[in-house]
């Protein structure tokens, strides 16, 4: 089972609960204190009380042709760096002298954190992300996204697309912000995933695909098992000597790097699958 939030034809938004290819919508009015997905993720028991919000007199809906939104309300996104051994080789081999740096934070115990986008600037499935006019090298990164509560709970997983900057956080780390964080540079989606009901993570693959004209520009794969950190340790920087009164959707890093002569184009259609949640779609605007 799995949970979204999509748009209506009428414009409505709509909180539903997935299983077996088919949505049930939820009634959030039957629960005071419940008025978002975000209450449902962070609740002791999101399945459960799925369960209790399901109206006996709605029926099932198919799940193709659903137009779903970001599965975010008011969480701030963050992303974490350096955290598979091939980011590091990359930032490494781009970063022109600070390779040091890489190096020191993917064997630190503290790792990269920095804030990826306010709930407003997240991108949502099948919506165009964007490369910076003023990069001439820039990839997708395709991450495992965390659901994370206020109370510093991982509650559920879903696909995250970190948009990344490479020639200009290569030229050097302190750009790291203009690199990663600008218009329409973070997509997440489509659905989330229970943590309750997650395969064990580390046999969950991620692939990523990108079409340019209809052929396949550039293909590759990873694993989290090739995580140098788990979700748990990430959740739980992120949550030091900080507070997330929403929330928040952090993502865990990238292990898939295209080959350095290859940079995104406008009409490129990226699609990142992890195993357990589903595939997330955008084009480049």
């Amino acid at each position: 089972m799995q949970f979204g939030k999509l748009r209506r034809p009428s414009g409505e938004v709509a909180i539903v609960l997935i299983d077996a290819g088919q949505i049930v919508a939820l009634d959030l009015s039957r629960r005071p204190g419940v008025s978002s997905l975000a209450d449902v993720l962070h609740s002791p028991d999101p399945l459960g009380l799925a369960r209790d919000l399901i109206d006996p007199a709605g029926k099932p809906e198919p799940l193709a042709d659903q137009v779903f939104l970001a599965p975010v309300d008011r969480q701030e996104v963050w992303a974490a760096g350096v955290t598979y051994k091939r980011s590091k080789i990359a930032r490494e081999e781009e970063s022109k002298g600070a390779a040091q740096f890489y190096d020191k934070v993917y064997a630190a115990d503290r790792p990269e954190l920095f804030l990826k986008a306010t709930p407003e600037r997240v991108v949502g499935p099948g919506q165009p992300v964007r490369v910076r006019s003023d990069s001439k090298w820039s990839v997708p990164e395709p991450e495992l996204a965390l659901v994370v509560s206020p109370d510093g709970r991982i509650v559920g997983y879903t696909v995250g697309n970190d948009m990344s900057a490479r020639d200009i956080e290569g030229e050097n780390p302190l750009y790291l912000p203009q690199a990663k964080i600008y218009k329409q540079s973070c997509s997440v989606g489509p659905v989330v995933t229970p943590a309750a009901v997650m395969p064990p993570l580390e046999g969950v693959g991620i692939k990523l695909v990108i079409r340019r004209a209809g052929a396949v520009a550039f293909e590759g794969n990873t694993t989290l098992a090739q995580m140098a950190r788990t979700p748990e340790q990430l959740a739980g920087w992120l949550y030091r000597e900080n507070e997330f009164p929403h929330g928040a959707l952090l993502l865990t890093g990238t292990g898939i790097v295209p080959p350095d002569e290859f940079t995104l184009a406008s009409g490129d259609a990226i699609a990142i699958t992890i195993a357990g949640i589903g595939t997330l779609n955008n084009t480049v605007g």
